[in-house]
């Protein structure tokens, strides 16, 4: 029994200094969803900040924050943009999953009705490698369309090179 005083008080210290709450065991069928959830969002804190580390980013993200608290969707490229990591979240903004869609061009959620104008701004940011803010039409997977608001920077390695484009975001009405 005194095994588990010092299990239970050892996990009491590690949880109580995480941001991510533990759930209340007799809640598990009412909470299950939302444990989920917390799990895809630990795991895409651990994707993105293995990605920062390899490519060796020049500054940090609060990914925490974007994805946790702010339940924004991240979509990482590649500086030819093509999607390396998106974050699990994204499924329920536009029904792709992140695996559906890597190596593919964000250009893949636009659509006939998509704002040419807009299109262009962003395109022209990134080529320009600047940070950019826009509200664009962009297309579910199953056609229907959504306004999708996006916060995109590029970004740098220490050597001052882009070697990955960053997008936060999320649907608005």
């Amino acid at each position: 029994m005194k095994e588990l005083q010092h299990y239970d008080k050892a996990a009491h210290n590690f949880y109580r200094k995480q941001s991510v709450l533990s759930l209340p065991i007799y809640g598990w069928d009412i909470f299950s969803k939302y444990f989920q959830k917390v799990c895809d969002n630990l795991s895409d804190l651990v994707v993105l900040k293995n990605i920062s580390e390899e490519k060796a980013w020049e500054n940090r993200f609060p990914f925490e924050k974007e994805i946790i608290q702010k339940k924004h969707v991240i979509v990482v490229t590649d500086a030819e943009l093509n999607i390396v990591h998106a974050t699990k979240n994204i499924f329920d903004m536009n029904g792709y999953m992140p695996d559906e869609i890597l190596g593919k061009k964000p250009k893949i959620f636009q659509g006939a009705e998509t704002c040419k104008e807009t299109a262009s701004e962003i395109s022209k940011a990134v080529k320009n490698k600047q940070a950019f803010e826009a509200v664009i039409l962009n297309y579910r997977k199953d056609g229907s369309t959504y306004n999708c608001w996006i916060k995109g920077a590029p970004i740098r390695n220490k050597k001052g090179e882009v070697v990955n484009f960053i997008a936060f975001e999320r649907e608005v009405a």
